[in-house]
Parts: structure tokens; C-alpha cells; sequence
């Protein structure tokens, strides 16, 4: 590998590695443990720095296929938080302040995008997407490998 796709990959895993920190430290503040759904990112964190590590120590195909397979799973994972977040705030409709009377009259798209953008409910629908944006940083660095065999 050249020293310019090395510099890269470094560079990316160091930019994964403060997405993990990040995240990891906005859990905590939130305390964001409560029940089972809660320890998903926990556990997608876990996976993403097993996957930066593996990716750090060695850029044999095989390890490249892992880290991009765990990269994919904690994608997966990251689709299910946004969409555990905007069914929570969804369900808090009928007792905002501000809709309870109203809720069940709006139409239902209204109510979902009211969902997804926080109007209602307390959870912030896109905070998974940190974990998107990590994953996906280390499935960019894992293409460096196959860029220096085809470049």
C-alpha cells in the first residue's frame, strides 16, 4: 500500500475513532441504558472499534471483509435507532401539549413528519446517524486496499 493510502486509512480510522468517542460520551450523557433498545448502540460502538482496531493491524482481504461486514451491520443497526426514535416520538403525539387534542385529525404523513423532525416526542430521530456516518468512514477506509490494486 502507498504511503498516500496508508496516510488515508490512518486518517479515516483516527476520524471513526472520535465518532465512537463522540457518541459514546452523548450515550452517556443521556443516560442511554434503560432497556434492551437503549444497548443496541452500545453494542454498534463495540463493533465499530473492534472493526477500526482489526483494520488498523492488518489490510489482508480477509479483515478487509470483516470490517466491512461489521461496518454494515452497525448500518443496519443505525436504520433501526432512527426508526426506534421516530416511533417513540410518533407514539408521544396524543400527549404533547401542543397536539393532544388534535393528534388523531392531522393527516397521518404530517404526523410521522412531525415524528421525524421532533415537533413531538422527546427522542432525537437522526442522533443514530452518527453511527451511520462512523460505519460508513470505515467502510471508506477499507476501499483504499482495492483502490491500490485497480489504480
Amino acid at each position: 500500500m502507498s504511503a498516500g493510502f496508508l496516510t488515508l486509512r490512518r486518517g479515516l480510522i483516527g476520524v471513526s475513532a472520535l465518532g465512537v468517542l463522540g457518541t459514546a460520551f452523548e450515550l452517556a450523557t443521556e443516560q442511554h441504558w434503560k432497556n434492551w433498545e437503549q444497548l443496541v448502540p452500545w453494542a454498534a460502538l463495540a463493533v465499530l472499534v473492534v472493526a477500526g482496531v482489526l483494520l488498523a493491524l492488518s489490510d489482508s482481504p480477509k479483515t478487509v471483509r470483516v470490517v466491512r461486514a461489521l461496518a454494515l451491520a452497525v448500518l443496519v443497526a443505525a436504520v433501526f435507532g432512527v426508526y426506534a426514535h421516530v416511533a417513540a416520538n410518533y407514539d408521544a403525539g396524543p400527549l404533547d401539549q401542543g397536539y393532544a387534542t388534535t393528534w388523531e385529525t392531522l393527516p397521518g404523513a404530517l404526523r410521522w413528519w412531525y415524528a421525524l423532525t421532533k415537533s413531538v416526542g422527546p427522542a432525537p430521530s437522526l442522533a443514530p446517524g452518527a453511527l451511520a456516518q462512523t460505519a460508513l468512514v470505515l467502510l471508506f477506509a477499507s476501499l483504499a486496499r482495492d483502490r491500490e490494486r485497480t489504480g
